[in-house]
């Protein structure tokens, strides 16, 4: 990643990205040597079934065809995790100080997390793993030069 001239790093940016992690190079030596990866054919089946179940639950919403376009309510209604989750939730925003918006947008991601995963419901994994995307949305982030 490009480095951030922190004078100039505007603390709203970050909070604007659903999905921010940070890659680590693979050492050289070690990209002959991995085992090969999850198809591209499966991944693609797995996505187009999520875009099928998104676009099963707003049918009869104009506008509304992906869980990215969901609004507040809408968040509440299909992405509101049981209380475990909120409790967790609730922590990493305050560990994290993240913001209003990094709020619903954790929330949405981890929908779709949920819906890649075949879940009806949003679970407290779906929750963690919305959750570590959100590298550059801590209160810190241009003070560690990310």
């Amino acid at each position: 990643m490009a480095e951030i001239d922190k004078r100039k790093a505007d603390p709203k940016i970050p909070d604007r990205i659903d999905i921010q992690c940070s890659i680590t190079p693979v050492p050289f030596k070690d990209i002959s040597q991995s085992a090969p990866g999850e198809p591209s054919s499966a991944i693609r089946e797995r996505v187009m079934a999520a875009r099928a179940v998104q676009t099963e639950r707003f049918k009869g919403l104009k506008g509304i065809h992906c869980n990215a376009q969901m609004t507040e309510r809408m968040v509440h209604e299909y992405a509101e995790p049981s209380g475990e989750g909120m409790d967790m939730l609730r922590d990493a925003m305050e560990r994290m100080s993240l913001s209003a918006r990094a709020y619903t947008r954790i929330l949405k991601v981890a929908r779709t997390i949920a819906d890649l995963a075949g879940s009806s419901e949003v679970g407290t994994e779906h929750l963690f793993e919305a959750i570590s995307y959100r590298q550059l949305d801590r209160a810190d982030w241009a003070e560690r030069g990310i």
